[in-house]
């Protein structure tokens, strides 16, 4: 695309900083501090954004400052530019994994965070002592993102509600096993249809409902089955299943994990499920950054690891 050169020199590129701020921030007094201006000048900078961009920008209501529809919708371009022109400028600058110091803020399920974490940890550790690690669950992983309140997600399933700026490489799949106690149960593997849609089920979901990929599955086939506990939790299934009579389907890797340290048994689910993709997602913005590149790349050598092909970053 053209460039206008007359129009663009009469804009302040230091106002996408501010405005950057503001939308995050969603507060003169909070933006301010965070690209460290007085608030009177980030009251100013404000000013000159409305007036130039012909748009409101931040409104009050009940509970303080709220985006305009405007502002929401340049959200992500003035972040990505913002990325784009740090990585013009600074080009020449590489990261140096033994004596970097930055903190990386990743959100995961449990299930993934005991696949993932250990191999992880060791590695960074070990690669990069200055380097800090936090965990977060949470189910409004791609809002976060957006937010900048996280670097990476490693995601289990499908994810159909992902945008364009979203980036996301494939780790690898996984299947399902069920999980049982046999004594408790009654029941040697591999466990029939009849004994799976009788016995009662423990389902890990972080969505609302009881209803999962095997209700689907079951629905086809015009059965259903009795959940008598849904639990956020993954790692807390197998020691659930270890003390009941019940059966529950889990990811392969993860019920192999636990089935050996708990002595449960493992069986082919006896209905008919795709494989999951495993995929690690995070915002464009980051695309070009190269601490955020070794990190990913450290990810994908991880999920090698534990025994998931990937391709390249």
């Amino acid at each position: 695309m053209s460039i206008d050169h007359i129009n663009l020199s009469r804009f302040d590129l230091n106002l996408l900083v501010a405005l950057d701020a503001l939308l995050a921030e969603l507060s003169v007094t909070r933006a301010a501090a965070r690209v460290g201006l007085r608030q009177s000048a980030m009251s100013h900078n404000l000013a000159r954004l409305r007036a130039l961009l012909g748009d409101e920008l931040l409104t009050r209501g009940p509970e303080g400052m709220r985006p305009t529809p405007r502002a929401l919708a340049l959200i992500d371009p003035v972040r990505i530019t913002l990325a784009q022109i740090t990585t013009l400028v600074s080009r020449d600058e590489t990261f140096d994994a033994g004596t970097a110091e930055r903190l990386f803020r990743i959100g995961l399920p449990d299930s993934a965070e005991v696949l993932f974490g250990p191999a992880l940890l060791a590695h960074v550790c070990e690669a990069a002592p200055g380097l800090r690690l936090r965990h977060y669950a949470t189910d409004r992983l791609f809002d976060e993102l957006d937010a900048d309140n996280l670097d990476l997600g490693i995601v289990f399933g499908p994810l159909p509600e992902g945008r364009t700026h979203h980036k996301q490489r494939l780790l690898g799949t996984d299947t399902f096993l069920c999980m049982f106690n046999a004594d408790r149960v009654g029941v040697s593997p591999p466990i029939s249809l009849e004994d799976f849609v009788r016995l009662p089920h423990v389902l890990t979901s972080q969505r609302k409902g009881e209803q999962g990929v095997v209700d689907e599955a079951l629905a086809s086939l015009g059965l259903r089955r009795t959940v008598v506990l849904t639990t956020p939790r993954f790692v807390a299934v197998p020691f659930l299943v270890a003390g009941a009579a019940v059966v529950t389907t889990m990811h392969a890797k993860l019920a192999h994990f636990f089935a050996g340290a708990l002595g449960l048994s493992l069986s082919p689910v006896p209905v008919k499920l795709r494989e999951q993709p495993v995929t690690l997602v995070w915002h464009a913005s980051y695309d070009r950054d190269p601490a955020h590149t070794w990190l990913r790349r450290t990810v994908m050598r991880v999920a090698a690891e534990v025994g998931w092909e990937h391709g390249s970053v």
